[in-house]
């Protein structure tokens, strides 16, 4: 590795980034797309948060988290819908993606502090929180954790398949999480040193587009410009080489939906159909003895796991149907 390279990759673990509110490319640009109308930076323990909001900032929020190995601004075609409703959508790049600060670990426990250190900056009252994949679960975590805060809770194909999750005693669990804790060190040794590979916008879409292969080319390539890097040898994304696929630290993301069931907010489940690399693969009957009283599960069928990229409007007006218009 080349003397700059390794620096970059040290310099992304620092803490605070001086890119935190750049925009690197400020004409970019698609039909229904609307970048944040605000940024602002919060500290979470040493770890700098980018924080993006749309909407007036006088108005109601409503907390908005992404899935893995995304950013805050992979909502520009979703959260416009939902400002449209009278809300002030509040969302964040989440530690390691996006334009938050990239970590020396990473583990569920520290997201979820994450969401509460940007929660704190937004209300001390209830409020609806949406999530997508593993920003889903997430929030599934923070309204069993802090029922107080959430108001609604709308997940978007974030609930892991039951038929993963394993049916074991105690103590093999806590052997299993020793497991997972000692690959996940082993992992980050084996890649503290790398930066992604640098490409062309074309071929960072082309990468992006066998995890989303539903969504056309040019929506890839908008994705390249809010959501990468342009350094001098090409354009990179904008996420921390050591994540990696499929985990979120020493985690396994059904261990969460053991306690789905305590979760006492109104909770709305949208479910895809269409196999994709990114997608749990869960189907209604997986979950259906987990769920908590009066919990609604929605469909989406013929849709992929991106459901609020691929079709926005649709995912909006479920979301709108489930928290109501802002007051």
């Amino acid at each position: 590795m080349e003397g700059d390279e390794r620096a970059a990759a040290v310099d992304g673990r620092a803490g605070a980034r001086a890119d935190l509110l750049v925009v690197d490319d400020p004409d970019a640009a698609f039909p229904g797309a609307r970048r944040p109308d605000r940024r602002r930076a919060v500290d979470s323990w040493g770890v700098e948060l980018a924080v993006a909001e749309w909407g007036d900032p006088e108005a109601p929020p409503l907390f908005l988290a992404h899935g893995g190995f995304d950013f805050a601004e992979t909502m520009n075609g979703f959260a416009p819908l939902l400002v449209e409703a009278g809300w002030r959508v509040v969302s964040w790049d989440q530690r390691g993606h996006g334009r938050s600060a990239w970590a020396h670990l990473y583990n569920w426990e520290a997201d979820l502090r994450d969401a509460v250190a940007v929660l704190d900056t937004v209300t001390d009252s209830p409020l609806p929180v949406v999530g997508h994949s593993k920003g889903g679960s997430l929030l599934l975590h923070l309204a069993e954790a802090l029922p107080h805060r959430v108001s609604h809770i709308v997940n978007i194909d974030g609930i892991p398949s039951r038929r993963n999750m394993p049916d074991v005693a105690d103590h093999e669990r806590r052997k299993m999480v020793a497991a997972e804790l000692e690959a996940w060190l082993e992992h980050r040794r084996r890649t503290s040193g790398k930066v992604r590979r640098a490409g062309t916008l074309d071929e960072l879409a082309q990468r992006r587009g066998r995890m989303n292969p539903r969504l056309s080319p040019e929506w890839l390539r908008y994705l390249v410009r809010v959501g990468g890097r342009l350094d001098a040898d090409g354009w990179r994304w904008r996420i921390d080489p050591t994540l990696r696929m499929g985990g979120f630290g020493p985690w396994r993301p059904e261990w969460s939906m053991h306690r789905l069931a305590t979760v006492g907010v109104p909770l709305l489940a949208v479910l895809a159909t269409e196999p994709e690399v990114m997608g749990w693969g869960t189907r209604a009957e997986d979950i259906a003895p987990i769920l908590p009283p009066g919990a609604r599960v929605e469909v989406a069928d013929g849709m992929g796991h991106f459901c609020h990229v691929e079709q926005p409007r649709r995912m909006a007006d479920l979301v709108l149907e489930h928290v109501g218009a802002a007051r």
